[in-house]
């Protein structure tokens, strides 16, 4: 395996520096470093996603502290987790961190296990909430829509005076439900 040193490095807000990051990545070894200046609470994080898809088997990702890679405990989990799956080795400078050692595969062990246990706490939690809700007579699903108006906004569409848009704010029919609807009855629907 031809193993890369990747870093990656997060500041929060525009005028903040990365530079005492990207000094301690380099004096790491890292040879790529993936950078930005975005708010870890941030679900789309471009630059951590080209890190993700770039990595390969063998790879060690670098970064100076566990608080720049996740924005939350389960973040970071899932991070890790997704690295151990892809076989790449990950190193933080701050916490001491590195899964090259037993200690460190103890650390993703840890980790992968706290992952699973959240998703199956979360999927048993799931289960009871439908069964205490069908105990209650309510069932799961999408609600009905109203028929008269579901009719009337495809009326509406059928005379092409109106945009999906505007028929949405005359009847409060969505737009992906007048699409199944005309899809259901074989018509076709130009997005607007």
């Amino acid at each position: 395996m031809n193993q890369q040193k990747i870093g990656y490095a997060r500041v929060s807000t525009t005028d903040q520096n990365l530079e005492r990051q990207l000094d301690m990545l380099r004096q790491q070894g890292a040879e790529i470093i993936f950078q930005e200046k975005l708010t870890g609470t941030k679900r789309d994080r471009p630059e951590l996603n080209k890190l993700l898809a770039h990595i390969a088997p063998g790879d060690v990702v670098i970064v100076e502290s566990l608080s720049r890679l996740g924005r939350s405990t389960k973040d970071l989990i899932e991070l890790v987790e997704l690295m151990r799956e892809k076989e790449v080795q990950l190193v933080s400078l701050k916490e001491q961190i590195d899964t090259s050692t037993p200690t460190g595969k103890l650390l993703f062990t840890l980790m992968s296990a706290l992952a699973q246990f959240e998703r199956d706490v979360i999927a048993e939690r799931t289960k009871e909430g439908l069964r205490a809700a069908r105990a209650r007579g309510r069932k799961g699903g999408r609600r009905r829509c109203d028929q008269h108006k579901l009719q009337q906004a495809l009326k509406l569409y059928e005379a092409g005076k109106h945009t999906l848009a505007e028929i949405e704010e005359l009847t409060g029919i969505k737009k992906a439900t007048l699409y199944r609807a005309c899809k259901n009855i074989g018509k076709h629907v130009l997005s607007s």
